[in-house]
């Protein structure tokens, strides 16, 4: 009998903000010949086809791990017999491989493949749990160590849930849990691992595959010009991570508190409990990095965690407290403008960034107190400069300045920790970036290779673009207002005249050039034509060149007006009332759904965040439209979302002031150019009213109506005649005895839109499109008689009150009660029974009536 092999789908998610490729499943591979027994095998050894790529499958669990104090991903798979170590990343550690022992290994799908060798006695440390294996060379892509079964039958009882990606084991009488990585559970394949994958037998691939935005975050990796990476080369120790504490320099970071202020003191904030796990993670990782140290000053700051992209989180200290007591530091800031002078003739230029640059400079030593921080855990306080201190700036751009003075606007401009290295040949720029490179490493400086650029011929520094042929201004300045669509409707012309038209006096003959515009706002003339359009065209031009935009004086206060919408953010980088520069962003999806408040702060974030090179080391001022913002630098942070958009914010120097909304125009106008309108309007159709028509032409009172309005009789009349239809002010008339009458109402109190509402509200639904003679009747008495309604709704009138019993009659016919049976077929005439019962012996009378009765002839009944 025969038997189909099982079948899997393989299913691969290929996301934008994603790992990068680590390696390919390339054409190195040895295919072994069957027939072929060369050197010694032992056992047959198997390795699941998707972990040679690094693909995640349910049996998989990645981690974080060190070998030689260098940091690798390995991937513990059950699916895999034995262990397997990257060949290239046992060539890059230089460490020793066994070559006497070859054999082949069985993929998933059937095929053998040479073995390259063992490497013997490989420690690796998975968070405090050190093991050493012993790993079969392979070629692997996307990881660089897997350990299969021949490592975990070594522990014994294994306790693994796969959807925490946890793994838990008792070693030497202590229970070890390894947790996954959840970061690297998915990662970038190549064309070239794909196709290795998807050649499997019995089995389907569906791959998701998105398509990465331009400018996005995927980070490109450039070879450098040849001259220059050997300059690189001699001085790799300038790239690596700092170890310890950074020495004590001229410029160790003070500060200074204002005369007669006192210790700060600011209770910490509270965390949930996943937070404090990262609070003690961090707090222990920094002990032991030896920045900060147990303390018992005066002084406490709270503590913010930021979460990053990646899922990971940053440790931030809210020192807005301290530094409201803080005297400022006037070093003065380089002014932009005057460093991009220097570069006059320049055609090579390399960017250095340093590695967390506040870290590698010390605190003062009777200051170290005064950054003080607390937790859940205890007191502790800074050795190196923390961020978010307001003359971290100054300090930081002393020390730069001091250490690179000699060659300062020679070939070395310094911002920050942005240094620009510029030369006019790639010879003299490699002398250059030598200089730059060996006082970093006198001093010792370390910069983060991954954000740094060598060798280029255009760069993007401080705003600018910097090239052979000058400096230019980013036209990222202007993108916002150059890349404005054109205008849809009534609402986006409005939105765009009120950015033009804020800046109106510095465009001259404004009402000229805008007057097809304006045109446009007449009622039912919104006709978008090509002299429109000319019009449109001719003032985005002119509100993104001079005179409309100013060039920045450092020494004038810079103001930014920020404002949000529901759909997107908008600002301006002003002074003395012209704009230095635009800013617009669409709100991503997940960010729709934010409160103003949230919309409003992240678009003041992003906007100082966005002009950076201007605002950092002055004061500036932050001009919005909701007063919530304006105590913002005051008020005690509670949410997740406010700690993650103030952290951004620590560290620069500004003042909060709200000006109202009509007159923050270009900033709202910005802020609504990415709004979209739907311009296309349905309504539904009842499908009934034809049949309604036919009852209202036949009912003799409405036709009668009907035939009066159209012949002029009743000119004064609250009733109309339109679409053959009978109407009550603006209301369809329906014939009172209609069968429309009940499922008219019915609609509006039994169905879901109903929803078994009073009488009064379903009289006031219906009445909104309808009229009958007897409507409220109507409506009242079917209400009062739905069953649902009786068997589901509660009394709405007061309680009863408590019964009071009558007293029981000594003899009969003493004490009486008296009722009437009514709605009785008429017999004889008569269709009432009064009933008369003796209260004592119960007996009755039943004595016939007719209606009309009155009490007087009761009375004469009895």
């Amino acid at each position: 009998m025969h038997k189909c092999a099982f079948k899997l789908m393989q299913v691969a998610v290929v996301e934008e903000e994603m790992e990068e490729d680590e390696g390919e499943i390339d054409d190195q591979y040895e295919v072994v010949n069957e027939n072929e027994r060369g050197n010694k095998e032992y056992g047959t050894l198997e390795l699941p086809l998707f972990s040679i790529s690094g693909m995640t499958q349910p049996q998989t669990l990645k981690i974080r791990g060190r070998i030689k104090n260098e940091e690798v991903v390995v991937m513990i798979d059950s699916g895999a017999s034995h262990n397997f170590v990257a060949r290239k990343m046992v060539e890059r550690m230089g460490m020793e491989i066994d070559e006497t022992v070859k054999f082949g290994v069985c993929l998933g799908d059937g095929t053998k493949i040479r073995c390259q060798g063992v490497c013997h006695g490989l420690e690796i440390q998975l968070g405090t749990y050190t093991t050493t294996i012993s790993g079969h060379l392979f070629e692997l892509g996307g990881v660089d160590v897997i350990m299969g079964v021949d490592w975990l039958r070594t522990l014994g009882e294994v306790l693994l849930d796969w959807n925490r990606l946890r793994m838990c084991f008792t070693e030497r009488g202590q229970r070890v849990e390894l947790k996954g990585d959840a970061t690297l559970q998915r990662s970038m394949l190549s064309l070239r691992s794909i196709c290795k994958v998807t050649d499997v037998e019995y089995s389907a691939t569906l791959f998701t595959i998105e398509r990465s935005k331009q400018g996005g975050e995927t980070e490109i990796i450039k070879r450098q010009p040849e001259v220059l990476q050997k300059v690189m080369d001699k001085f790799k120790v300038v790239f690596d991570k700092p170890k310890g504490l950074p020495p004590n320099r001229n410029q160790d970071h003070a500060i200074v508190i204002k005369e007669g202020q006192g210790p700060v003191q600011v209770r910490p904030y509270r965390y949930a409990h996943h937070q404090k796990n990262e609070i003690e993670k961090m707090v222990t990782e920094m002990l032991a990095a030896g920045i900060i140290q147990p303390s018992t000053s005066p002084y406490s700051s709270p503590v913010i965690l930021v979460k990053k992209k990646d899922g990971s989180w940053r440790f931030c200290v809210d020192y807005r407290a301290l530094n409201e007591v803080t005297v400022s530091d006037k070093y003065p800031i380089p002014v932009v403008d005057e460093l991009l002078d220097e570069l006059h003739g320049s055609v090579w230029f390399s960017k250095l960034d340093l590695r967390a640059g506040y870290h590698q400079i010390r605190v003062k030593q009777g200051d170290v107190e005064k950054t003080a921080f607390r937790t859940h855990l205890g007191h502790y306080e800074f050795l190196v400069m923390p961020f978010g201190l307001k003359t971290a700036p100054s300090t930081f751009q002393a020390t730069m300045n001091n250490i690179l003075r000699p060659h300062l606007r020679k070939f070395v401009l310094v911002f920050f920790d942005d240094i620009l290295i510029f030369s006019r040949s790639i010879e003299e720029h490699a002398k250059h970036l030598q200089i730059v490179l060996q006082i970093l490493q006198d001093n010792p400086l370390f910069v983060n290779e991954k954000k740094c650029e060598f060798g280029l011929q255009e760069i993007e520094y401080l705003g600018h673009v910097v090239s052979g042929e000058g400096v230019a201004v980013d036209t990222k300045k202007v993108e916002s207002v150059k890349a404005w669509p054109r205008p849809r409707n009534i609402k986006g012309l409005r939105g765009f005249l009120g950015l033009s038209g804020y800046y109106r006096k510095f465009i001259r003959d404004y009402g000229k050039v805008a007057r097809p515009l304006t045109d446009l706002l007449k009622k039912g003339a919104f006709d978008w034509n090509s002299e429109a359009n000319a019009a449109f065209e001719e003032l985005k031009q002119r509100l993104t060149t001079a005179p409309v935009l100013k060039l920045p004086n450092f020494e004038e206060e810079f103001v930014v007006e920020c404002d949000a919408s529901w759909r997107g953010i908008g600002a301006v980088l002003a002074q003395g009332g012209r704009p230095i520069a635009f800013y617009s962003k669409a709100l991503a999806e997940r960010a729709l759904a934010k409160s103003t408040y949230e919309k409003e702060l992240m678009a003041l974030v992003l906007a100082v965040r966005h002009w950076r090179p201007y605002l950092l080391g002055r004061r500036f001022v932050v001009l919005t439209d909701h007063k919530a913002l304006k105590d913002l630098l005051h008020q005690r942070i509670t949410t997740q979302d406010q700690q993650q958009w103030l952290a951004k914010l620590l560290g620069y120097e500004f003042q909060i002031r709200y000006k109202a909304g009509n007159l923050n125009g270009a900033a709202d106008a910005l802020s609504r150019c990415v709004e979209t309108e739907v311009n296309s309007i349905s309504i539904p159709q009842w499908q009934d009213m034809q049949e309604i028509k036919t009852a209202v032409q036949q009912d003799p009172k409405l036709r009668e109506i009907m035939d009066k309005l159209e012949k002029g009789e009743l000119p004064n009349s609250a009733y109309t005649v339109s679409r053959s239809l009978l109407w009550h002010k603006n209301r369809v008339v329906l014939p009172s005895e209609s069968k429309w009458v009940n499922r008219i109402i019915e609609e509006g109190h039994s169905s879901t839109e109903g929803g078994h509402a009073g009488a009064f509200r379903t009289l006031r639904r219906i009445s909104n499109n309808f009229y009958w003679k007897g409507m409220k009747k109507d409506v009242y008495k079917y209400v009062a008689e739905c069953l649902i309604c009786q068997r589901q709704k509660y009394q709405t009138m007061k309680p009863a009150g408590l019964l009071q019993p009558l007293p029981i009659p000594e003899q009969v016919w003493e004490d009486i009660s008296m009722d009437f049976i009514s709605g009785l077929p008429k017999s004889q005439g008569f269709e009432v029974l009064f009933v008369v019962v003796d209260r004592l012996s119960k007996y009755g009378h039943f004595i016939l009536l007719k209606h009309p009765y009155t009490a007087q002839g009761v009375a004469e009944n009895l």
